[in-house]
């Protein structure tokens, strides 16, 4: 009869849960979030202000991904075919919004 168990745990026994890593991204997260909301108060409205938002919401996004997702634990060229492609959609709506605008000014100008 062969050993089905995986790892050095009894049959029906529960590993212990991993919780340290998710408080760490827990605190990460929240640490950013509060830089965030500082800088909303701080800060007067505009691009600049719009352009760290951005920055900082991509930051969270790619650890969650890398975090919850165990994005991070793959192998770089998985990692560069999801990354690439993300880049130039951010750069054709950059694109896009700073052309639309342009567009309407020069035809009804």
């Amino acid at each position: 009869m062969s050993d089905h168990t995986h790892g050095t745990h009894e049959v029906g026994e529960i590993p212990p849960a991993n919780t340290g890593i998710i408080w760490r991204t827990f605190w990460i997260l929240l640490g950013i979030t509060m830089i965030e909301f500082t800088l909303a108060y701080l800060m007067k409205a505009g691009g600049m202000r719009t352009s760290i938002f951005v920055i900082m919401t991509l930051v969270k996004a790619f650890y969650i991904v890398g975090e919850f997702m165990h994005l991070k634990h793959e192998v770089k060229s998985l990692i560069w075919a999801i990354v690439i492609p993300i880049v130039f959609i951010v750069w054709l709506l950059v694109a896009l919004l700073a052309e639309g605008g342009s567009i309407g000014t020069s035809v009804f100008g």
